[in-house]
């Protein structure tokens, strides 16, 4: 048994994982946004903490008590340039600053796949807190997950009330080996006793094959009985929009924070949620390592039964 912070526990990585280290017999105490709604089992312990004030991490969270280890699930909500800077970089070094206060030996990190071919403010961020971690003299597990079922999820509704599947050009530009919540906290909670994922970065994919878009959508439509109908929109819209938000934000600052948030949705238009060959500069989807037992195709049949839900992310395209 280890007493065990999670950050990020409100997620639905975060819920998966507290109930994961529950039933391996931890403690675990969770530190929660102020005024944040929490639906956590009743056995874990729950901290509301403003994790970008220092003083919070202190008093708030950690109180002085000794904890075994961290695991962060925490991430910026939007991705923008000052959000990223201020969750995914400047907040969780304050944390491993009080972690190690608090006698902290093993951090486990969610980072994303996605840094391994840096263009965005976010990628940035989070590549900056993990040399920063990997510095640190404490011994870490860095996961580098693949896409996430709710991420892939917004068009089971479209596709529900007849509308067409949106894909970028012909819906085959990328593909990704998409991980479930369950599955990804299993692999999580796994790295505080694996000797092997230790001071080591692990990029993690789901069960099965690589899916494109164009999978995702021809599955649906089979699920549900209808003809196959897509949407093709041109990536290029990306860039005209790009442009014309980074030319208005010269004078409106609020519309630079959205030029971001269209570049990271071109970069997911436009790049796989597979692992990089450094030499090739290629996505290879055979190098992805795989976990678990859930597909994505599981998930959608879940979600069209009614025994699942399409949670929403914070920022969505469709």
């Amino acid at each position: 048994m280890a007493t065990i912070c999670v950050l990020g526990a409100t997620g639905t990585i975060g819920r998966a994982l507290v109930t994961e280290l529950l039933s391996r017999g931890h403690a675990v105490v969770c530190f929660a946004r102020p005024g944040s709604s929490t639906a956590l089992p009743k056995e874990a312990t729950v901290r509301f903490v403003d994790v970008t004030k220092r003083t919070s991490l202190a008093q708030d969270g950690f109180r002085g008590e000794k904890f075994d280890a961290v695991i962060s699930c925490m991430a910026s909500r939007t991705g923008a340039k000052k959000d990223a800077w201020a969750i995914d970089y400047q907040a969780h070094l304050d944390v491993l600053a009080a972690a190690r206060d608090a006698g902290v030996a093993h951090f486990v990190l969610l980072s994303a796949i996605c840094v391994q071919k840096p263009l965005l403010a976010f990628q940035h961020a989070k590549l900056a807190f993990e040399k920063a971690l990997i510095e640190s003299g404490i011994r870490y597990s860095i996961v580098r997950p693949t896409a996430f079922f709710k991420s892939l999820s917004g068009q089971i509704e479209r596709v529900r009330k007849g509308k067409a599947f949106v894909v970028f050009g012909d819906g085959t530009l990328t593909a990704c080996k998409p991980i479930g919540d369950r599955d990804l906290a299993t692999y999580l909670a796994d790295c505080l006793d694996g000797e092997d994922r230790w001071n080591r970065i692990l990029p993690i994919g789901g069960p099965g094959p690589a899916i494109t878009p164009r999978d995702q959508g021809e599955f649906l439509f089979s699920l549900l009985r209808r003809e196959p109908r897509f949407q093709r929109v041109p990536v290029a819209l990306f860039d005209v929009i790009v442009g014309i938000l980074r030319a208005g934000g010269v004078l409106v600052p609020s519309l630079a924070d959205k030029a971001e948030l269209a570049r990271i949705g071109r970069y997911y238009a436009t790049e796989s949620m597979l692992l990089l060959d450094p030499e090739t500069g290629r996505y290879d989807a055979g190098a992805t390592p795989s976990t678990g037992t859930e597909t994505l195709f599981d998930h959608y049949r879940a979600v069209v039964a009614g025994t699942a839900t399409a949670e929403r992310v914070d920022s969505t395209i469709f």
